[in-house]
Formats: structure tokens, sequence, C-alpha cells
């Protein structure tokens, strides 16, 4: 997808040559395309920074923080024999 709308983009450019309108709608599918384009919103977000997080990224994390620590519990409660050898091979 990315390679079309560079291709695009310069298929545009070069028409602009001839025709000024064609660089604005070549900005147009820039503009468009980091906005709205495949997987812009989670690369942004998904980076792990928390120079964006907000209470809604915070509470996300604690919870899924939280949920893993709940299946370690289980994990550790309904495999005691494995727990107790993985414990054994950490401390050698």
């Amino acid at each position: 997808m990315g390679t079309i709308v560079i291709t695009g983009t310069v298929v545009l450019v070069v028409l602009g040559f001839g025709n000024h309108v064609w660089w604005l709608a070549a900005v147009a599918v820039l503009f468009l395309y980091t906005q709205y384009g495949r997987g812009s919103s989670s690369a942004s977000t998904s980076g792990g920074s928390p120079s964006g997080a907000g209470p809604g990224n915070y509470r996300a994390y604690r919870e899924r923080r939280d949920q893993q620590a709940r299946w370690e519990r289980r994990y550790r409660r309904e495999h005691p024999f494995e727990t107790r050898r993985q414990e054994r091979g950490k401390s050698q």
C-alpha cells in the first residue's frame, strides 16, 4: 500500500509541473495516508513511550500487568513441581 501511495505521489508531482493543483493533490494524498493509512494509529501509540500516556493508557497497562500476575499465580498454584524445578534452575 505504501508503494502505491509513493508512486501516486510521484506521478502527481510530475503532473504538477504543468498544473500546480496536482501538487496540492499530492500533498493531500500524503496527508491522508499519514493520518488514516495502514497502521498509523497503532504505530504511534504502541511505542511504549510515556509521552502520550494518559489515564486510559496507564489503566490499560495496569490491567495487563495485573492479568499477567494472576496468570503467573495460577500457573504456580496448578503446577507446583514445575515451579520448584524452575526456581532450582534459577538458583544454580
